[in-house]
């Protein structure tokens, strides 16, 4: 991962954490998507994205999305170098196999990589 793609994901995870801790846990979420997006071809960063959204479901109480991100934790250990579907948001509320597209910024940014 290049350091910019580093960078990019790190910052996308401080604003989902800034906005969780003041809980607004529905802009965490979009910010924890888009790590997802930059960071779902390093399996430590890819986990770490599921980790937060597990997070965002328990403090919603939104179980079925708790129960999803411990599915894919679980995959992003097992496949996140192998094979993952480009743009996936990683929300429980989308196919772990559904490639999406990718937002235009962000598209950028893993053309460089």
């Amino acid at each position: 991962m290049s350091p910019q793609l580093k960078t990019a994901f790190a910052t996308e995870m401080q604003q989902a954490k800034d906005y969780f801790r003041v809980g607004d846990v529905s802009s965490a979420f979009v910010h924890l998507e888009r790590a997802h997006i930059l960071g779902q071809r390093d399996t430590l960063r890819h986990t770490w994205s599921h980790w937060w959204m597990f997070r965002v479901g328990l403090r919603r109480r939104d179980f079925l999305e708790a129960r999803g991100q411990v599915l894919r934790m679980a995959a992003a250990l097992m496949f996140s170098r192998i094979w993952v579907p480009e743009g996936n948001t990683g929300g429980a509320n989308v196919s772990p196999l559904k490639p999406m597209p990718i937002p235009a910024d962000l598209r950028e940014l893993l053309k460089k990589n």
